[in-house]
């Protein structure tokens, strides 16, 4: 019940209810008025009629007044009534010119007196010479106001169209303030985002809203949030661009230097610049291929790889460098783990997972590979690591984010293998995610689409006619 719509639609039928409210009370006061009013003017003309036709013939010129009287709408309310208590033109009295006396009848309804009538202020009492008198009554014109039949009146049509206009433009102020006023916040906000003003936040502005402006202000926060820190990652990310290149640099200045001061020792000076500039390259080889990582929506090709050979592959690449840290690296892979994509791609994420995980693991540990099928292929890589701490679980795979302890050269690399790592199971339409483990290490589980039944038959086939 909190979306705009009903708010809306509870306004506008609250503004039909209150004009219905009014009119009805107008028609209804005006219908009451002319039912105390006219009856008098009708009955004061009648009146003079009913007198000077009695005055002229008598009770017979009386009687045909009446019955001349029969085709006019106020026949039915006019009644003469003779000396012996009865209608002139025989017809039966009303209730109200009725007199009740002792005794009821069997059905238990009280008798009336024959040749009496109640007494009733406004009678026209006529008499003859002889004593004779005859009473012209004329009854009310309806025994309840007709309502409806005043809306023809002019002022009961323009005191409801001030009724109509007063309660639409009450309904219509407070219903346009409700919905304008968050959406000039809005606005305000929008223009401190575009003044930079990363940090305005719309929901708390809104003061506990709960309909669909509440949710469009709490997508401008999630968007904003996203804007800053992708900022602030972008400030970053040059930040450790400059000090990434600043330090390969320094180090080929100084061995220039150097060079150039010994006399002897240029050989060594020159293999520590081959070195530097070998590092510089690659640096730079790594950054332009996280680059078109970004720019790549998916996995240009669409070779079918072998999840299991391709680890197995991977392993016997990384064994010389875990064999360097005293390490083993395990694979345990399920046979027919089958996806599409580009193979040098998913070797690239893969090989960087498992040389971080040799890189950071102990002397005398063991990296533990698998890959299965849970809903897709899941690939996970385990090690006995130091871990990382919970708040940098998610920075560790932005491009040069390096966890504290291991800021420097000797514990770490640039900061590019994971990003470029989740950049390419992200092309692959994969997620990629790392937790702590309980007895210790880290655990990183990259999860790729599995290849469709049919097109992994297809391929089998292809490859046995081959």
């Amino acid at each position: 019940m909190h979306s705009l719509y009903w708010r809306i639609f509870r306004s506008f039928w609250l503004a039909i209810v209150l004009i219905l409210v009014g009119t009805v009370t107008v028609a209804v006061s005006a219908a009451i008025q002319r039912r105390d009013a006219e009856p008098w003017v009708q009955r004061g003309q009648l009146f003079a009629q009913a007198a000077d036709a009695f005055e002229n013939g008598g009770p017979d010129a009386l009687r045909a007044w009446l019955d001349d009287m029969a085709t006019d709408p106020a026949f039915k309310r006019i009644f003469v009534v003779g000396p012996n208590g009865r209608d002139l033109l025989d017809r039966p009295l009303p209730h109200f010119l009725q007199v009740p006396v002792e005794g009821r009848t069997k059905t238990g309804k009280k008798t009336v007196r024959s040749g009496a009538i109640a007494p009733i202020g406004g009678a026209l009492v006529l008499m003859t010479p002889d004593g004779r008198t005859y009473h012209v009554i004329v009854g009310p014109l309806h025994e309840h106001p007709l309502i409806f039949g005043e809306l023809e009146l002019p002022a009961v049509a323009a005191a409801t169209l001030a009724i109509a206009l007063a309660v639409s433009t009450i309904i219509c102020f407070f219903l346009t303030r409700h919905l304008v006023a968050p959406i000039d916040r809005l606005r305000q906000a929008t223009r401190e985002v575009a003044a930079w003003n990363l940090s305005v936040r719309m929901l708390p502005r809104l003061k506990g809203r709960q309909d669909d402006l509440a949710l469009l202000a709490a997508d401008f926060d999630t968007m904003a949030e996203r804007v800053q820190t992708l900022l602030e990652t972008k400030q970053q990310l040059l930040r450790d661009v400059s000090h990434e290149l600043r330090s390969p640099l320094t180090r080929l200045q100084l061995a220039l230097s150097l060079a150039r001061r010994q006399d002897g020792g240029t050989e060594r000076q020159l293999a520590r610049i081959a070195c530097e500039a070998d590092r510089l390259e690659q640096l730079i080889a790594r950054t332009l291929k996280l680059v078109r990582l970004e720019r790549q929506a998916s996995a240009s090709q669409g070779v079918n790889v072998d999840v299991g050979t391709l680890l197995q592959t991977i392993v016997q690449d990384v064994a010389i460098e875990a064999e360097a840290r005293n390490c083993t690296v395990s694979v345990e892979a399920d046979a027919g783990l089958q996806v599409a994509g580009d193979p040098e791609l998913l070797r690239s994420a893969f090989e960087n997972v498992i040389r971080n995980a040799v890189r950071y693991g102990p002397s005398g540990s063991v990296v533990a590979v698998s890959a299965a099928r849970r809903e897709g292929i899941e690939v996970t890589v385990r090690d006995r690591g130091p871990g990382v701490p919970e708040k940098d679980l998610k920075l560790i795979f932005e491009p040069f984010y390096r966890v504290d302890a291991a800021r420097d050269r000797a514990g770490g690399g640039e900061g590019l293998g994971l990003a470029i790592a989740a950049r390419a199971i992200g092309v692959h339409g994969g997620t990629i995610e790392a937790h702590n483990l309980a007895e210790g290490g880290l655990e990183v589980a990259m999860r790729l689409p599995a290849l469709q039944p049919g097109r992994q038959e297809a391929s089998a086939a292809a490859a046995q006619a081959a």
